[in-house]
Parts: C-alpha cells; structure tokens; sequence
C-alpha cells in the first residue's frame, strides 16, 4: 500500500447518530423525495438537518439565489452539531456559488460533502485548493429517497474510514487491459468540460480520472473527450474509469456504440479504461467514491477498483 497522501485536509470520521446538513446549492427538489430520504437516512442512524433555504424554489431553476445558497453551504460547514453535508440534488447553479465561496471557513470546518452531478465543480474546487476529498456519493433526495437507490457498504466505509473496492457487482467491466495507481479524480463529464479555461481548470496530472454523465449521446461523449485530450487534460492521467453512462444511447442505435465511441475518441491512450461503475448518475445503488484519495484500478480478467487509503481521520 502506498503512504498516505499526507497533504489531505481529512475530515473527521463520521459515525451513527450524527448529523448530517442537507443543503440545495443548485436546483430544488420535490417535497415527498425530501420527506422519504429523510426517513431513509434516519433509518441508518442519522439526523437530516435541512438548510435554512433548502426549500426554497426559484428563482428560475434555482432553489433560491445565489445568495442563499452560498449562505447554506458555509452554514452547513460552520454548524457544530452535524458531522457532514450532504446535498439535496444536483440540477444547475452552483456554479454560481464559486466567486462568494469562503475557502477559509471550510478549511476550519472540514466535513466529508456527499454531492455529484452539478456540484462536481465545488467538489474538485475544494480538493484542488483546500485538499478536502470530494465524496462522489449518493444526495438525498435524488439517491436515499429511493429503496434501492444507494450502495450502504461504499456509503458506510467513506464515513467511517474503512477501506473498501469495488468491482463487477457493481457494474465495473473492461474495455482496455491494464493497471495503475494514481489519486482517484473527477465526476460528471460534462461539468468537468465546463470547468476548462476558468480559474477552476480541472487537475487531472497523475490521476485515476472517473468520469460518468447522464443522457448524453456517444457523439457528444466523444465531442467531451476530445475536448479534454486537445485541453491537455488526459495526458498523465494513469487511467480512465467511466460510470454506468445511464441513457447515454442514441436512439436506434446499436447499445455497443457507447463503448465503441469511447475507445476511439481514446485511442493512443496508454492506460487501463474501465466503464459501467455505479457511481453519479445511476439507475441503482449509487456507489460513493472517495477522490483525492489513493487508488488502484486493476482492467482485465477480474476488474477491480480499490481505494487504498481512507479520506477521513479515524
């Protein structure tokens, strides 16, 4: 196993019966999908504490403005009485939170943030600056408000400091042979894309890049990836692992053509590439994934993903 990577900003082990901030720094959510995650976290041993302005719906698209959403993401980070924050949904607009952000309280305050989707901008912004791992993982009311809508093994183990794997049972199969080692990186592809030739450009060097997206077609996957690669933001990269892709299809298309997209827009690409981890967008048992964290992802007659250091201190 490697050493740690010492330069994380680890945040405190997280164990039942603590609290948990729910917040909305994008778009709303349904009232009955916030009622049932809230039971469903509760069933677990946790106390869902919503944000002042978790509520709120508009303006537009948001769940209030950029104002209030800033002022729930420091005071969720702020609050002594919950151990993590967790976000509601993701949807769009926390994009807009970036210039207000407070990096310094949050560096006093580091609690793991369960987020995917549009906040994979904050996310890697927090990792990239501060070191605070990014916890890819399941959101309440898009993922704990379903039955089957999250994967409690990755969940718990992110928590508690435990180290865990993940494989084919939940869903990670070959498309290219081969090992690496590297600091597990990413999120959603397209909010990676949207990030390049801001001040937030994604730091991709040395890593395990996952990559996943919802209702993208493979032309647009490709038209993604190529952006990257001319960025520069694939060279270095130790490897590739890309999420479950849930309706990433063209209509009336062959269901292969995703896969067969994706090698060619990655051809010349040295490393292993693995596709059809549950993690992000998914259809079931949303997987949390740990980044900034050492990984080592195995591509062949056993696929394997394994995190090799936790992201919390025990």
């Amino acid at each position: 196993m490697p050493a740690l990577t010492t330069n994380l900003l680890r945040p405190p082990a997280v164990g039942a019966g603590a609290g948990v901030s729910v917040i909305a720094p994008a778009s709303s959510a349904q009232p009955e999908r916030i009622k049932s995650g809230r039971e469903a976290l509760r069933a677990l041993g946790f106390e869902a504490a919503l944000g002042k302005n978790a509520l709120d719906r508009g303006p537009l698209y948001f769940a209030g403005t950029a104002e209030q959403r800033l002022d729930d993401l420091h005071a969720a980070f702020a609050d002594e009485t919950t151990s993590a924050v967790m976000s509601l949904r993701g949807g769009y607009g926390s994009n807009y939170l970036h210039d207000g952000l407070d990096l310094d309280l949050i560096r006093e305050h580091p609690k793991p943030f369960f987020a995917y989707s549009d906040l994979t901008g904050l996310q890697l912004r927090l990792l990239d600056q501060l070191a605070l791992p990014a916890f890819h993982g399941p959101m309440l009311a898009a993922d704990f408000c379903r039955a089957d809508g999250v994967h409690l093994e990755s969940f718990r183990a992110a928590l508690s400091g435990e180290l865990y794997s993940v494989g084919s049972a939940e869903g990670l199969r070959m498309l290219k042979q081969g090992a690496a080692r590297g600091t597990l990186y990413g999120g959603c592809l397209s909010i990676v894309v949207s990030l390049l030739g801001t001040e937030w450009e994604p730091e991709t060097e040395d890593k395990l890049l996952f990559l996943e997206d919802t209702g993208t077609k493979p032309y647009q996957v490709d038209r993604m990836l190529w952006q990257l690669r001319q960025a520069g933001k694939l060279e270095g990269v130790r490897g590739i692992i890309f999420g479950e892709m849930l309706g990433c299809v063209s209509p009336g298309a062959p269901p292969e053509l995703l896969e067969k997209t994706i090698m060619s827009a990655l051809a010349g690409f040295d490393g292993p590439i693995a596709i059809g981890l549950r993690s992000g967008h998914v259809s079931r048992q949303n997987v949390t994934l740990t980044f900034g964290v050492q990984a080592e992802l195995t591509v062949g007659e056993e696929t394997r993903l394994r995190l090799l250091e936790p992201a919390v201190k025990k």
